[in-house]
């Protein structure tokens, strides 16, 4: 193992009330859909592209509504995320800074652009981190997206650490092994993942 690429939603920390409310309120005001989003909706949904998420919640849009409605949603979960942030996971503030002290640290997320550095800003674990990549630069799927990662920082043998079966079937695709947070948002079959870790300060002994 030369590095550890992480996911973000369910691995790292939960802004899905965050995020729910923030969605609730452009809609309300910039939009006018008579649409109420829950939190428990968005951590069954996170973890796909955005335009997926958005298909499921608001269906029967024109892509080009799709689009206008994911641009105002996701300026106002940016403001929110940049002034109050998600709820970090046990252990993963004290975990993470002795983590990449044994191995280099990366992100490849599904998330849009910006997400990422939201979340850096936000928790101040930015130097934690050598690198990072989202379905908004690619426009790939999640395995792609790990591959163009390992491709740009020329890594070998790295693992993913995420939580739900999506990511199993990405770790899959890109073939490197999967370990399994099982506090996150989704179960996974014990045959696709390498290990599991039921507190994330495992990651320092696994």
């Amino acid at each position: 193992m030369d590095s550890i690429i992480l996911d973000i939603d369910g691995t790292l920390w939960d802004s899905t009330e965050l995020v729910a409310e923030a969605w609730n309120q452009a809609l309300a005001e910039k939009t006018g859909l008579k649409k109420h989003i829950r939190a428990s909706q968005l951590k069954k949904l996170f973890g796909k592209p955005m335009e997926d998420i958005f298909k499921e919640l608001l269906p029967g849009l024109t892509p080009e509504e799709y689009d206008q409605v994911a641009e105002i949603c996701c300026q106002a979960e940016s403001e929110a995320l940049q002034e109050e942030g998600g709820e970090l996971y046990p252990g993963v503030a004290e975990t993470l800074p002795l983590l990449c002290k044994k191995h280099p640290l990366y992100i490849v997320s599904n998330c849009q652009k910006g997400y990422i550095e939201d979340f850096l800003r936000n928790t101040g674990l930015g130097d934690c981190f050598s690198g990072w990549l989202c379905y908004g630069d690619t426009k790939k799927s999640k395995g792609q997206t790990l591959l163009a990662l390992m491709k740009q920082y020329d890594l070998k043998n790295p693992i993913y650490v995420g939580d739900t079966m999506g990511d199993a079937l990405a770790c899959y695709e890109a073939r490197i092994p999967f370990v399994w947070v099982s506090y996150g948002f989704g179960d996974v079959d014990e045959s696709c993942y390498a290990r599991k870790v039921v507190k994330f300060q495992e990651l320092l002994e696994a």
